[in-house]
């Protein structure tokens, strides 16, 4: 695809007039879908696509426009150049944009990951040796996603990722079901058998008699997945550069009254590990890493080129939505073997879910227990339990509540496949929690 799409912005240039420019950017994957049920293939495909963008600028004036791509060198050449007379016509009409910052000093890179994702058949046949006798339901995807950017200044830059996601659920009845997610760019068949083989424990564990406990503060082991779900909510505006700025952040507290977290919470936009291509939408090239939160005290933001515009600020090569795509919570000291020992009486809590903000200015959160969640007696699983609501702040969960982070961490990967496969991606410790507040 990269030669495809380079001949492509080669086409581009030679239409432009005067002093016109562009930016393009693409996108494409040819990956492999398998949706299971009752431990069954229910459905298989392959999907192949192409997507490019075409902005058109003079000046700060720009228009935009996406084309889906055939992979038909010729037929794709012109659809471009149709693209460009198209948004010729309309920069006439488009007004002046104060914001737009583009990148001007060609910085072309290139990554290609090599391919170490098992073959289809391969996956396919650990999960369903995973699910043998048991009610699995889940998918398997997996493939190399492309992405692309050129400009009118000569950058050219491309990357390419082979990618898996396993996401299975192990249901026993109604709502006792165990989750569990493996992905990477390194298929390990081990690490995946083991995953398997620990959520079926805690699937027999289901089998017990549920128990319901009454509303108050508990001691609770947050496993990576769940860890995760608090970490999506505080990436929705409270990294950002332009949250800050308009103190819409639910950080506020850390950036204007100096709250710190926990001095064992170090958070980073860990680009140079993660997934996601290493350059954004308006050519700026991402640095390694990014610090967000450095030993419990804020430290810095994700800055777009566009909120740099605005706030008269320097970028570092976020996105236009500011929001984490590689987010990194650095390990703790608690080995894994040692989580229910150290947990003692308690709440073991894999995956939280419906979460939402109760108090977005406090950095409070409200959301539901699923799946697997057990009461811990003298650090060993006594009994499921029902379903609970928690309502809590993150200045509580990993401040001075936070007992500790575990030293092994899960990758966890994006399962969203609107439109395409996502590249954002989490890594994330587990974490044991003092009086974490259950409300009903």
């Amino acid at each position: 695809m990269q030669e495809h799409f380079l001949a492509v912005a080669d086409a581009l240039q030679a239409q432009l007039k005067g002093d016109e420019g562009y930016l393009a950017r693409f996108s494409g994957e040819t990956s492999d879908f398998v949706r299971f049920n009752r431990s069954a293939v229910r459905q298989a495909g392959a999907v192949e696509q192409r997507y490019l963008t075409l902005e058109l600028f003079r000046g700060k004036r720009h228009a935009s426009q996406t084309l889906t791509l055939s992979g038909d060198g010729e037929s794709d050449q012109a659809a471009a150049r149709h693209a460009v007379t198209t948004l010729r016509d309309i920069l006439a009409d488009a007004a002046e944009d104060p914001h737009f910052l583009i990148n001007t000093a060609p910085q072309s890179t290139t990554r290609t990951l090599p391919s170490a994702v098992a073959r289809p058949e391969e996956g396919v046949d650990a999960v369903l040796a995973a699910g043998a006798g048991h009610d699995m339901v889940g998918f398997y995807a997996a493939g190399p996603m492309h992405h692309g950017f050129a400009n009118s200044f000569g950058q050219r830059n491309w990357d390419t990722v082979q990618a898996f996601n396993v996401d299975l659920s192990f249901y026993l009845r109604a709502d006792k079901a165990v989750k569990m997610t493996h992905a990477g760019t390194a298929w390990d068949a081990k690490a995946f058998a083991a995953k398997a083989d620990g959520a079926k424990g805690r699937l027999a564990a289901l089998a017990r008699p549920a128990q319901t406990i009454t509303p108050g503060g508990y001691r609770v082991y947050l496993a990576p997945a769940a860890v995760e779900e608090v970490m999506s909510m505080l990436s929705w505006g409270g990294f950002g550069l332009a949250g800050h700025r308009t103190a819409t952040t639910p950080l506020i507290k850390m950036v204007e009254q100096g709250v710190t977290l926990n001095a064992s919470v170090t958070l980073s936009e860990n680009n140079r590990d993660g997934v996601a291509p290493g350059f954004q939408n308006e050519g700026f090239i991402k640095p390694d890493r990014v610090t967000l939160i450095e030993a419990g005290r804020y430290m810095d933001t994700l800055a777009s080129p566009r909120s740099a515009a605005e706030f008269g600020a320097v970028q570092n090569g976020a996105d236009a939505h500011e929001s984490p795509m590689s987010l990194d919570l650095a390990p703790g000291t608690l080995p894994a073997a040692d989580i229910l020992e150290t947990l003692g009486t308690g709440i073991y809590i894999g995956n939280l879910w419906y979460l939402n903000y109760s108090d977005r200015n406090a950095c409070r959160l409200t959301g539901m227990t699923r799946f697997a969640t057990f009461w811990v007696e003298n650090g060993e699983i006594a009994a499921p339990l029902n379903v609970m609501r928690f309502d809590d702040t993150v200045y509580r969960l990993l401040g001075d509540n936070l007992v500790a982070l575990t030293a092994e961490r899960d990758l966890l990967l994006s399962t969203d496949t609107y439109e395409a496969r996502s590249t954002r991606s989490m890594r994330m410790p587990g974490a044991i929690i003092d009086d974490f507040k259950m409300t009903l």
